[in-house]
């Protein structure tokens, strides 16, 4: 059954083959409930936004790497990128609304021809938080981004970059030849301007599951990391977020050629944490594509889920009737409800 549909979605970065294998995979063990089954348990017939906390803003899948389990699938090959006139968009929605947060992801964001210039901008409407989300190996792959730790500490940016471990095996067995040593390189750049030394400059490092396994609790891991790249390599972070694999993507790929698929999501249902609901980061979140449309987190703008509302794109958002709307929910979603939870902000519970 799996080798048949491997054959059916050979091609599983379209995302409606990914969405068809979530909804319509046989499990052995019969019918997984679906994740709005577990909602209207819980007595929620619709998950609903509290308001926009964070807005994430995604300027492009370009990126120097190809790591294996991106749910972006992001490479140096991917063309899709935010253009300066959404960016503009994106700067008046900002203005209007008081945003808190801006979290700017990609891809390599730092790819985009006119990433300095919209963090800046962002940075002159007074927004209390800036986040990059860096892969680390961009600041030391060229010359032309060798300023940027510099620029970010200028900011008061806070960074946060993925680490999949504190040893060179299992970081480059994830995401490639050579990406641990750059990474380190690029930490210690970051520490020599502040970083994670200085008060205000945040760095925080984000760890997920090598495999289809959840992660650890996400204090001890912390506590190792720490220990282990302080001891190895003098260096010092803030906070480790730790985010659970969601089954799309590069991760469904692994997980169907590795015949995990059937075992995971069983583990994702079974593991499945009520507490984790109220703060799954779709109520406090809105993600914006490359291309301007609205999702309610990162994973629904993978699956292309946009926004369950009239308007659909930032170029035409006047209103607040997108704080009104109903959370799109499906299957992969029980990969942030699993144990302690997972979000880009890291843990839930």
């Amino acid at each position: 059954m799996i080798k048949s549909l491997k054959v059916r979605n050979h091609n599983l970065s379209e995302a409606k083959n990914q969405i068809e294998l979530l909804n319509n995979y046989p499990f052995k063990t019969g019918v997984l409930p679906s994740f709005q089954e577990k909602l209207e348990n819980m007595g929620i017939r619709a998950l609903k936004p509290t308001g926009v906390d964070i807005f994430q803003v995604n300027v492009g899948y370009m990126c120097n790497q190809t790591c294996k389990h991106c749910h972006v699938d992001a490479g140096p090959d991917r063309k899709e990128i935010m253009t300066r006139e959404t960016m503009d968009h994106c700067l008046s929605y900002i203005r209007k609304n008081k945003v808190s947060t801006v979290d700017i992801t990609g891809g390599a964001p730092e790819m985009n021809p006119d990433f300095e210039w919209f963090v800046k901008e962002i940075k002159k409407l007074g927004v209390p938080e800036i986040i990059v989300r860096s892969n680390l190996t961009i600041l030391r792959s060229n010359k032309k981004y060798h300023h940027l730790p510099q620029l970010f500490a200028d900011l008061g940016i806070r960074v946060v970059s993925s680490l999949p471990f504190y040893n060179a095996d299992r970081t480059d067995r994830q995401r490639g030849q050579g990406v641990f040593t750059k990474s380190i390189e690029a930490l210690q750049e970051l520490n020599k301007v502040g970083y994670g030394r200085r008060e205000g400059l945040i760095i925080d490092l984000v760890y997920n599951p090598s495999g289809a396994f959840l992660p650890a609790d996400q204090a001890s891991l912390e506590f190792d990391f720490k220990r282990e790249l302080k001891e190895h390599f003098e260096l010092d972070f803030n906070n480790l977020l730790t985010i659970t694999n969601l089954p799309i993507s590069r991760f469904l790929d692994y997980l169907i050629e590795s015949e995990n698929y059937e075992e995971y999501m069983e583990t994702l249902v079974t593991a499945f944490n009520p507490a984790t609901v109220p703060g799954l980061m779709c109520t406090n979140t809105l993600s914006v594509g490359w291309d301007g449309v609205l999702y309610d987190c990162d994973f629904n703008q993978m699956l292309k889920l946009p926004v369950n509302a009239i308007v659909k794109n930032i170029v035409a958002l006047e209103s607040d009737e997108i704080n009104d709307r109903h959370i799109v929910v499906g299957q992969h979603c029980y990969g942030c409800t699993a144990g302690a939870g997972s979000s880009c902000q890291g843990s839930v519970v």
